[in-house]
């Protein structure tokens, strides 16, 4: 799947008079991933110099591009500004990243709580890139009065 997949399913949506975002099928990700410290060494926006040379993650490059090649969507969330957008792209090329877009401007600090009207799964890198597996966490959620 890539951008105009998703661009024609919102439009054949809003076509037939349905005015919502577009649900991607089944089995379809929708991944948002960090760069700095997830995909290759942490660099911090005020050396942007180390940007152009720094480690990319060998086994990060294998899993997302596996995920990429399988149909998922890959998106880079980063909190890169956009002046750091040229040398990013460059990097991620020059390693051979297959991705379909980027975000710059991602709030910086960690400690994220993603609020959304869409499910939203959160995987936290700890240093290597492996198949991913299910596991029963405890998490917040808004007290809709429905406890499943």
């Amino acid at each position: 799947m890539n951008n105009e997949d998703v661009e024609k399913l919102l439009h054949d949506k809003v076509a037939s008079g349905v005015h919502i975002s577009p649900i991607l099928p089944k089995g379809v990700k929708n991944y948002l991933i960090d760069i700095d410290g997830t995909v290759g060494e942490d660099i911090p926006n005020e050396e942007p110099e180390r940007m152009v040379t720094a480690k990319a993650y060998p086994d990060a490059i294998a899993t997302l591009n596996g995920w990429y090649d399988e149909g998922h969507i890959i998106f880079f969330f980063t909190s890169r500004t956009e002046f750091h957008r040229e040398i990013t792209e460059a990097w991620l090329k020059k390693h051979g990243f297959k991705y379909h877009g980027m975000l710059m401007g991602k709030p910086r600090g960690g400690n994220y709580h993603w609020i959304d009207n869409h499910l939203v799964k959160a995987t936290r890198y700890r240093g290597k890139f492996t198949n991913l597996i299910n596991k029963d966490v405890t998490i917040e959620v808004f007290d809709d009065g429905q406890h499943e």
